[in-house]
């Protein structure tokens, strides 16, 4: 049977990257010279930067110093002294005031926009440019309540595989993190990006997500990808008979957020995914985001947040960790099945993967990550 023109389904089933993606050491480093370094990468919720404090965040091959002013203003910078290079922020919080201070030989910047105020006991020739010696700056904007940052000079504006409007209904500034999980991963950060890209792997590693989510089961991850789909198939929910959300028994945690429409409340959750890697995912009744941090060809750390409203983490005997619980599990499967997959592709016999019309999420971001690591002017 052919595919239906609008189906997004691959009408071919082309090659995957070379095994040195997963594996080279020299291959990451590049990625982290121009994928990492030219777009926008997820720091956090800004809610989580608390107001007079500063914060140390990997972006890509950076440690980046996230300020916030005690009035909720926010810089970032390269964590480095323009002196000798000492690490500004030295843990991963520490307070704030109005200056930047080197640990080291106590120079000092300005927080709000990182120039240079003091040289502390050193005393510059007429030949040292005062001017010219502030911290070097990290772009930051803030979308839905989360803060991004951009080592680029010139970023692009963010994107997502769908546009960012999708989440206007959803509370998203006013969410609260109430729940976090991080956990180090011994694949590439592609293994796991790749396994969350499609739904092939979904009947034999996810039980309780198949269950939850009926069309998995089928290996996809929804309607348009099924071989016969046309446009006058009929929709249907994405949740089980009864299911309002992704927890343990499928009931909500709280009631539906009030702004959202009769038919994202039937879908039970909506995609957002950002490249590089993050993803955020609204349902009916609180939001998961999680995101990854490469740390080398075959490491990977993975966080992952639930945020909720302020007055469901208030409701007496209310427990995020239960609500978490249900993705918990999906994660850890997730995991396991990267960590195998990096495994298998370590040996000599695996070249590059060839892929399925299924997959089509996968050669869509092959294609994109090639492009990003392009030599630019």
């Amino acid at each position: 049977m052919e595919r239906h023109p609008l189906s997004p389904r691959l009408d071919h089933c082309p090659e995957g990257l070379p095994r040195a993606a997963y594996l080279d050491e020299g291959w990451f480093a590049r990625e982290m010279a121009t994928v990492f370094s030219r777009g926008w990468v997820m720091a956090g919720r800004l809610a989580d930067f608390a107001p007079g404090t500063m914060r140390r965040v990997t972006v890509g091959p950076a440690q980046v110093v996230v300020c916030r002013m005690a009035d909720g203003a926010v810089s970032a910078f390269q964590n480095t002294c323009r002196h000798r290079g000492s690490e500004l922020c030295r843990a991963e919080v520490e307070p704030l005031g109005k200056l930047v201070t080197c640990p080291y030989h106590a120079w000092a910047y300005a927080a709000k926009d990182g120039r240079l105020v003091s040289t502390a006991h050193a005393l510059p020739t007429a030949d040292f440019d005062k001017a010219a010696h502030g911290l070097h700056p990290v772009a930051a904007q803030v979308w839905a309540g989360f803060l991004f940052l951009s080592a680029a000079a010139n970023p692009p504006p963010l994107r997502g595989d769908v546009p960012l409007s999708v989440l206007d209904n959803w509370p998203m500034a006013g969410l609260v993190t109430g729940h976090r999980h991080e956990a180090e991963l011994a694949c590439n950060w592609k293994t796991f990006w790749e396994n969350y890209s499609e739904c092939l792997h979904c009947p034999g590693i996810h039980p309780e997500l198949c269950d939850m989510v009926p069309i998995y089961a089928r290996g996809i991850m929804g309607p348009t990808e099924a071989a016969d789909w046309t446009p006058d198939t009929p929709a249907r929910p994405n949740l089980k008979p009864g299911a309002e959300s992704w927890t343990l028994t499928g009931a909500p945690c709280a009631p539906a957020f009030p702004g959202l429409s009769d038919a994202e409340r039937q879908a039970g959750y909506t995609f957002v995914t950002l490249w590089p890697p993050a993803y955020v995912v609204a349902h009916v009744d609180y939001v998961r985001s999680v995101r990854l941090v490469p740390l080398s060809a075959t490491r990977t750390r993975l966080i992952a947040e639930w945020h909720f409203a302020p007055e469901t983490l208030a409701r007496p005997g209310f427990d995020p960790a239960e609500v978490a619980a249900f993705a918990k599990i999906v994660l850890a499967q997730d995991a396991e099945a990267s960590e195998m997959n990096q495994r298998g592709m370590a040996s000599p016999a695996f070249t590059r993967a060839r892929l399925m019309p299924e997959e089509y999420e996968i050669h869509r971001f092959h294609q994109w990550l090639m492009n990003q690591m392009e030599d630019r002017p």
